[in-house]
């Protein structure tokens, strides 16, 4: 092999080293991801430094879907102070979120008048796992409040400044008592 080809094998090597390198990042805190809307448009999470934010993995076709109403209702109740509810889309749990984007969108607005963002279809266990539910569930991530997703809508409290400071369980309802109190202490 001449020379100059194995040059370009070398650097060819290098470039695939530090591809490979820069894509298992992991991100260091919340707002470093990226995420993609419903109606297909970026969203950094960094646009909501500042906010405390409750992240929700939903489905369309659970025995909870109806706490949607009750994400909206808290939703618009604690706005005005900086709150923002978060929902993430997710089919894995007995397929009852089999719908696309814009069926997600459509049932959101009609059944429970959903108007806090709600993004794209993902994953949130096992192997295809989108990393921000990783980050979200890791130990090493979130060590006081991680751990596998249970099942749909549960429930993850971020600070005004990206910290993870509570977790609430499916069964827990977003106006809960539980809830309210930690929503109201971020919110001061």
């Amino acid at each position: 092999m001449s020379l100059a080809k194995m040059n370009i094998y070398r650097v060819m090597l290098l470039v695939i080293i530090l591809l490979g390198g820069a894509m298992m990042m992991e991100a260091k805190q919340l707002y470093d991801f990226q995420m993609k809307s419903l109606n297909g448009k970026d969203v950094k999470l960094e646009d909501y430094k500042g906010k405390v934010l409750l992240i929700v993995n939903t489905a369309s076709k659970c025995g909870f879907t109806k706490q949607y109403a009750d994400l909206q209702a808290l939703y618009e109740k604690y706005e005005g102070e900086g709150l923002v509810v978060l929902g993430f889309p997710a089919n894995n749990f007995l397929n009852q979120e089999p719908g696309d984007n814009a069926a997600i969108a459509q049932f959101c607005s009609l059944n429970y008048g959903v108007s806090f963002p709600m993004f794209e279809k993902i994953s949130v266990k096992g192997k295809s796992i989108h990393p921000l539910y990783k980050y979200l569930t890791d130990k090493k991530t979130n060590p006081a409040y991680g751990g596998k997703i249970s099942w749909n809508f549960n429930k993850f409290l971020i600070s005004r400044k990206g910290e993870i400071i509570n977790r609430f369980s499916t069964q827990t309802s977003p106006m809960g008592e539980e809830v309210l109190a930690a929503i109201e202490k971020a919110l001061k």
